[in-house]
């Protein structure tokens, strides 16, 4: 925390536990308390007795240890002194969420959102045929055999692809590999695969990938919309590729993520470990383990890359919202994905850039609990959210 921010503080803090902390002050503190308390079972354990100490260390009057409290960067603006050495309200949801501390909830929006569920292992399965088959309702065991090549629903509500019993022939891998299957996702749905390769593949919400049965011949290429992480099996023999939307991603075995989503304006590959080749028309880049490559959607062909934090862009695939300085309608975007709700804006939004982490377990209530403790107002009608500004 900047020492000017950590001064302030300690000393609005100090008056409190002296008694001579003005109503604005005391009302400042009970917030702060009041947004630790919102969720008590979405506090990880690892948390948990920090959160308690900090909740008891200010209802008891003492001491607060603020050192480990990270203050966001926020545009400075015309506030109350109180609301500008503050400046910020901190509360641990499933890791940490730190925003911008502002009056007042909205008990009806609360009351409103709190049927929307988050989204869950949903998807649907698209054989070569035709056949559809939605993953959520279908049996544990084989749910379809294509070529010698079964397709299993495990008990972890994952889809696998293995070779049947007796040797695979090549007249069995050459048509299998011209059976194309799809897997997706709607909105507030995920799951995962394993493809014919060993290749661990999840998709995120509202995504789909199209694959073949069994890979064959000099590549394995894949077609992707949306979101997925995956974890490629080596083979230096037949590289791995990924074509989504302008751009193709080839690796020979290494973990990495693709958000591709039509409504974002590039599209962004980031590498955790291994190697990756980004190609965008004639243009072409390789990346490193935390770099990020971004193509534009639109436009001449263009590939950039950049340093990364890989945990906050792989962060849904661990059941986190994840944000970094970002503005409210890039959450809102992804909120709309997992809650599978229709966000509609109003009026001028606010500015502020949030920094932090919500879990994806949250009924949308939660999050709007969050959120709402800002210059953010929702209305809840149906599945239809409206956002405005307080």
């Amino acid at each position: 925390m900047d020492y000017k921010y950590r001064k302030y503080f300690l000393e609005i803090l100090e008056k409190y536990n002296n008694g001579d902390a003005t109503p604005e002050e005391i009302e400042f503190l009970e917030k702060f308390y009041d947004a630790f308390d919102l969720n008590d079972d979405l506090i990880i354990e690892e948390k948990e007795k920090e959160m308690q100490d900090i909740k008891l260390s200010i209802k008891s009057k003492v001491d607060l240890q603020i050192d480990q409290i990270i203050l966001p960067r926020r545009n400075e603006q015309k506030k109350a002194w109180l609301w500008y050495a503050a400046a910020v309200v901190i509360v641990f949801l499933s890791v940490s969420i730190y925003l911008f501390i502002k009056p007042a909830k909205t008990p009806s929006t609360v009351d409103a959102a709190a049927h929307i569920l988050p989204g869950g292992n949903r998807a649907m399965l698209t054989l070569s045929n035709g056949t559809k088959i939605v993953l959520d309702d279908a049996h544990k065991g084989q749910i379809a055999n294509q070529s010698n090549i079964s397709i299993t629903k495990t008990t972890g509500n994952q889809i696998v692809y293995t070779t049947g019993s007796g040797n695979a022939t090549t007249d069995n891998q050459q048509l299998a590999y011209q059976l194309q299957n799809t897997i997706s996702t709607p909105n507030g749905g995920q799951y995962s695969l394993v493809l014919p390769d060993g290749t661990k593949v999840m998709l995120n919400a509202a995504s789909s990938l199209t694959y073949p049965a069994a890979f064959h011949g000099t590549e394995r290429l894949v077609q992707l919309t949306g979101e997925a992480y995956f974890e490629v099996a080596k083979n230096k023999k037949m590289p791995f590729r990924v074509k989504s939307a302008n751009q193709t991603v080839e690796v020979l075995g290494t973990h990495f993520n693709i958000n591709s989503y039509q409504d974002e304006a590039s599209i962004k590959t980031t590498l955790l470990e291994g190697a990756v080749k980004v190609s965008s028309g004639s243009a072409s880049i390789s990346i490193i383990p935390g770099q990020q490559a971004v193509v534009n959607r639109v436009g001449e062909s263009e590939v950039s890359k950049h340093a990364v934090d890989v945990d906050k862009e792989t962060a849904w695939k661990d059941g986190l919202f994840s944000f970094q300085n970002d503005d409210l309608k890039s959450i809102m975007r992804q909120v709309a994905r997992w809650y599978d709700v229709k966000i509609v804006y109003v009026d001028n939004l606010p500015n502020e850039k949030f920094i932090g982490e919500i879990s994806r377990s949250s009924n949308l209530s939660d999050v709007f609990k969050i959120l709402e403790l800002n210059n953010v107002h929702f209305e809840v009608e149906g599945k239809t959210v409206t956002v405005s500004a307080k």
